[in-house]
């Protein structure tokens, strides 16, 4: 007899489908209401139905094996099947589920936030954690839905766009500059610390080019935590090199030399099966458009709009 395509189960396949979308054996048993070993039990009877492995474990979580991405494609076939027979249609079900995204600290505070809260406001059963890391983008993303990273990542096996840019400025409280005096020009600002990342512990190439404009400024005090860095600058820690759209909230911070900018860009990294969930493309358009609300607060000219200038 010639050979027979493998038989398998739908039900194991919308189990790795849980999987691949949580990277967890244990996250994606919640969400199905399952224990650890009936995952493990049908991640396994899947294999030996495929002949193949279609996870593989990283320091992360599980990661979708070349095999294990075209079985989460019929996956995906078999839940839109699933939903054609069941309930309302696409556009009139209610979002729910978890979506973990990663991002820098001023991006999931001043960008993540607002938008998900609103998304949340019309799907009440959405939700998202944020995870706030200022770093590369990963090469092994389990468990993670979204990534925002600055500067263009090297990611393999992933989607990546940008999503927009902001500024980096110069910014002092006005109680420093009365003790310390104003730097009219590059040249002055020199002779002043610096309040910014910590130089050894810096994985991100884009933020460390700003650093390199002025690398005789000593650094006074240093965090991995731009909230830190902006309260550092606020009580007069030295000059603090800034995201515009966090500085320019406080009105005891000065922007010095307007000139000295350094733009950004955000990069968005998504796996491709995670593309194809409605839950996180409704994510991912909530972001792109809170991207563009705030894009001249980004660009640093919402205090000169509002001051009138």
């Amino acid at each position: 007899m010639p050979d027979q395509p493998p038989l398998t189960n739908p039900d194991d396949l919308l189990v790795l489908l849980a999987v691949a979308r949580t990277g967890r054996f244990t996250t994606a048993a919640e969400s199905l209401g399952l224990n650890h070993t009936t995952i493990s039990r049908r991640i396994t009877a899947l294999e030996t139905a495929l002949a193949g492995r279609v996870l593989s474990r990283t320091a992360g979580g599980w990661e979708l094996t070349d095999l294990g991405t075209r079985a989460v494609r019929a996956a995906e076939n078999v839940e839109a099947a699933l939903d054609l027979l069941s309930g309302p249609t696409e556009a009139d079900r209610p979002l729910s589920g978890v979506v973990r995204l990663s991002a820098t600290d001023g991006f999931s505070a001043f960008i993540a936030a607002p938008a998900v809260a609103a998304l949340q406001r019309r799907h009440p059963l959405l939700r998202v954690e944020i995870v706030t890391v200022t770093r590369q983008a990963l090469q092994h993303r389990s468990g993670l839905d979204v990534d925002v990273v600055v500067g263009r990542p090297q990611a393999h096996r992933a989607e990546s766009f940008e999503l927009g840019r902001y500024t980096l400025g110069m910014y002092a409280s006005r109680e420093y500059l009365e003790r310390n005096g104003t730097p009219a020009s590059v040249a002055e600002l020199v002779t002043h610390p610096l309040v910014y990342f910590v130089d050894s512990m810096l994985q991100v190439d884009d933020l460390d080019a700003p650093r390199r404009r002025v690398p005789t400024m000593r650094g006074s005090l240093s965090s991995t935590n731009v909230f830190v860095q902006i309260e550092a600058t606020r009580v007069g820690g030295g000059i603090g090199l800034l995201p515009c759209f966090m500085a320019d909230r406080h009105d005891d911070l000065v922007r010095l030399l307007p000139e000295f900018a350094e733009e950004l860009p955000y990069w968005m990294v998504l796996r491709p099966e995670a593309q194809r969930q409605p839950v996180i493309a409704a994510v991912v358009e909530a972001l792109r458009a809170q991207m563009v609300t705030v894009a001249e607060a980004l660009r640093g000219n919402s205090r000169e709009r509002s001051d009138g200038g």
